[in-house]
Parts: C-alpha cells; structure tokens; sequence
C-alpha cells in the first residue's frame, strides 16, 4: 500500500483554486484570494497583502515618480496606468497562480567613476510596479533583522549617517582600515544560496518562486537573450534588498568577531587599531566572503591602509588644523565633477544659455548636497568661477555677428571704444572670456539675473 504524502493545513490550502467566469477580454481569471482558511497563518498569504489595492497603487506611484529607462518591451512609464486598466486583472491572476512569467531586463551599460563599466538589468514597467510592491512588503520583515552597521538601501538611513559612523570610529582611535570591494557583485550573487536565505522568514512558497522567477528572468543584449544562473540585476526596485539579504551574514560574522564596520551596499569598511590586526582580519574576512558567500573579493581594489589614505563613498578624512578629524572630497571627485560640467558646457551642444543654467544648477545643487559633509568651500569658489568663464564663452560666441556683440556690450553699459576692444580682438574664445570687459558685463551679478545658483551661498544654506 501506497503511503499519503503528509500534508499541512496551509499546504492543503494552496492547493485549491477558484476558478472565476471568463473577463470581458476572454482570458480565463484564476484567483487564489479565497483559497485560504482561517487556519492559515498570516505569512502564507503574503502575496494576497502584496496585491492589495492600495500596496500596488503606491508601488505605481513610486514607479511613475522614479521614471527611469526603457524595458525591452519599450512602454514608458506614462502609458502604464492605461495598460493596467486592461490587463491588471489578467496580471493579477497569473501572480496568484504562480503562472506569470516576468520579462527578461535590458541590458545597460554604464561607465564606472574609477574606470570600467557598470551592468544595469533594466525591466519593464510592470515588472517594475510588481518588484517595487513586493519590496514594500518584504523590507520591514527583513530591516529589522539586519545590522545596525549597514546603511545602505535602508528606510531612515543614508550614505550621510554612514560616513559619519566612520567619522565616529576614526576619533575612537581606530586608524586602520580593510577596505573590502566585492567584484562585480550584483552579477555573482548565487541564486540558491540567496534563495535559501529569502525563505528563512518568508513562508509563502508563491513569493519565493515568483522572486526566483526575476533571478532567472535573463539578459537581453543586443537583441539576444541570455539565461541567468547568477546574480541579481542591479536596476529593478528588489535588488538592493536582496543585497542587502545575502550581505547580512558578512555583517553578523564581523559582529561576531566584535569588530567596528560600515557598511553600504557592497562596501564595506571595517576599522581596526594596527596594521596587523587590519592585516589579519582582510585575510581572513576574504576568505569568508569567498567560501561562504560564494563571491570574489577584488584584489586591485581592496586594501589595508592608513584612512586618511582611502575614500569612503566618495569622501575622505583627514586631520584639522584644529587636531579635529574632518571631512574632505575624496580622490578623483573634483576631476569628475569638472567633466561633468564640461560636457554640459560644450559650445557645439546647439542649446540656449538658460536650457544650460539650468543643467548646471540640477548638477550642481545634486554634487553639494551629497557633498554637504566635506569641506569645499574654496573648491566651490574656484568651480563657480571657471563655470562663469565657460558660460561667457558660450553667451559671445552665440551672438555671432559683430553688430549684435557691438549692441548687446552698449546695452550692458561699456562704453564705443571698450566694445571696439573686445569686438575686434583677434583672441580666442576662451582667452576672451577672461578680458576686463566681458568679465564686468558678465559678472556674478548677470549670471545671477539668468538664474545661475551661488555654489557657495547654497553649500553654506544646508551645511
């Protein structure tokens, strides 16, 4: 005799489907929202609370304020809600029944501030909308377990507390640091072992099959789609939770070991008194990443240094005149910055000077809002100045005929004879842009009236 599989209450549950009569697009709507029994605990029917009307309309709403690029379905975002009035309760059921199948993400490649590329996954619209509900879920059953020393992805934190953190256990003494960069780590994620972890506290086996379905999605570049088998792309609302899943064990080894840390995202700093403690400890957390979270340390980029030698999140630490331990633009920021703005400010992009005002202002007020913790004030004097330089240059060379530069210098206030200097020089634009005369016409107080921002006015407002 053949023995009956042993079988839960809330196993038996998910088992019975409703079939509901066919929609008015014919499609047959299979609904699993009354299948379950008050015998079934809340856990189990944490799809249900997912697809609740009002957890999927702030995860539109989240969707339609974050814009963000083309799936390879092509549907932007404003056409959305359109297209979930027609199909939702098509979707919906599919979800339900564990049928849907999410679409594979495009591939996009973005270049790295230190060289190298970055590989975005980005999906659809809808596939979108449905992460970012189940996100909404999944993160206050996870936050509250991880790590007070991670910060990033996380509701009520940011990369500002983490710096400052830093900050903390430099002062405390610890001068050393093990830098830990994990190579391309967004692409080496193991799946099972990712999965493994999600199912420690979500029950819902539709949940962990339709999270497993967005791992194996695949890649479509250039027209052709490739299979997952790792990794968990970085582009869609779920991935930096899921990050921050498979890098909780990272930081409960460092907890155990009782050592100070931070960090965010993939990167991770941990503090330490001496060089051979630091030493010591890179060795074997390197070991631990490599053979229990199954990823790979970049060698190239990890270090254990003095850190007043390293960057943090695009921030560096050094020592005040006043012994105090402050803050610094990390290596590499400045150059970064001025080639962003150089490429707003090209003369031959054919666009008008307040269309690139106001670009620069959206850079700009961006760069020292994250940057705010640094001491940059002389940084921001010079940059301001050179931007009104490169906007000088584009304003002369955007009236182009002689009469209009003779009337637009008279209108300003100079006088026949300095407009003659200026108009019939023979110098080039950019040394042009330095003369007497252009710089009184077109000083802090016209660029001002054209809506220019005052770099260092808004660095002190929000310091």
């Amino acid at each position: 005799m053949q023995r009956k599989p042993k079988i839960s209450k809330c196993e038996s549950c998910l088992g019975k489907v409703v079939v509901q009569p066919r929609g008015t697009s014919g499609a047959q709507s299979i609904s699993m929202a009354q299948t379950k029994t008050s015998s079934c605990g809340k856990e189990y029917q944490l799809l249900e609370e997912i697809l609740a009307r009002g957890n999927m309309l702030n995860a539109l709403k989240k969707v339609e304020a974050n814009k963000g690029a083309l799936g390879i379905d092509n549907m932007e975002v404003p056409h959305l809600r359109k297209y979930l009035k027609e199909e939702w309760e098509y979707i919906k059921s599919s979800l339900l029944d564990s049928t849907y199948k999410p679409m594979p993400v495009r591939e996009v490649k973005i270049p790295k501030p230190d060289g190298g590329t970055r590989i975005l996954g980005i999906p659809t619209v809808v596939d979108r909308m449905i992460q970012q509900a189940i996100a909404q879920k999944l993160i206050p059953v996870f936050d509250k377990h991880f790590s007070e020393a991670s910060y990033g992805f996380r509701p009520g934190r940011s990369a500002h507390d983490v710096v400052l953190k830093a900050k903390e256990h430099i002062e405390q003494g610890y001068k050393w640091v093990v830098d830990i960069d994990i190579e391309k780590f967004f692409d080496r994620v193991n799946h099972d072992m990712l999965m493994a972890r999600v199912a420690r506290k979500v029950k819902d086996r539709r949940i962990l099959k339709l999270i497993r379905a967005y791992l194996n999605s695949g890649v479509m570049a250039n027209g052709v789609v490739a299979e997952k088998v790792e990794g968990t792309p970085q582009g869609g609302p779920l991935s930096p939770l899921l990050s921050n899943i498979i890098l909780d064990d990272l930081d409960k080894e460092l907890e155990a070991r009782g050592h100070k840390f931070c960090r965010y995202a993939d990167d991770s700093n941990i503090y330490l008194k001496s060089r051979r403690a630091a030493e010591r400890t890179y060795i074997s957390i390197k070991k631990f990443i490599e053979t229990r979270l199954k990823l790979k340390v970049n060698t190239s980029k990890s270090a254990v240094d003095v850190v007043y030698r390293r960057k943090f999140l695009g921030y560096s630490y050094y020592v005040s005149s006043k012994g105090e331990i402050s803050l610094r633009l990390g290596p590499g920021v400045v150059k970064r910055q001025r080639d962003k703005i150089r490429e707003i400010t090209r003369r031959n992009r054919g666009r008008s000077i307040d269309s690139i005002i106001t670009e620069i202002n959206v850079a700009m007020t961006g760069f020292i809002n994250y940057f705010k913790l640094a001491d940059m004030k002389e940084f921001l004097v010079k940059l301001e100045r050179w931007i009104r330089r490169k906007l000088r240059v584009i304003v002369w060379k955007h009236w182009k005929k002689m009469r209009t530069k003779f009337r637009k210098l008279l209108g300003m206030g100079l006088s026949l004879e300095q407009a003659k200097i200026i108009v019939y020089s023979r110098k080039k634009y950019w040394k042009l842009s330095l003369t007497p005369q252009l710089n009184t016409v077109m000083g802090i107080a016209y660029f001002r009236d054209k809506g220019l921002i005052n770099l260092v006015e808004r660095y002190n407002v929000i310091r």
